[in-house]
């Protein structure tokens, strides 16, 4: 974004522009923080799986 534009962005709404953006940063920060903690968590529910299958005995 050009400074002109958040020039004029802060001049006709003043700080309650720079509140919203960087609120809405903030929730990108959280939602990020959250899908890698569910991928960590996804990878080793994946790995906890293949350990109990392969320890498992097999009936047959």
């Amino acid at each position: 974004m050009s400074d002109t534009l958040w020039a004029a962005i802060l001049t006709e709404n003043g700080p309650w522009a720079l509140l919203v953006f960087y609120l809405l940063w903030r929730d990108i920060q959280k939602e990020q923080a959250i899908r890698e903690a569910l991928n960590k968590s996804s990878t080793i529910l994946a790995e906890l799986t293949t350990l109990i299958k392969e320890r498992l005995p097999r009936g047959g």
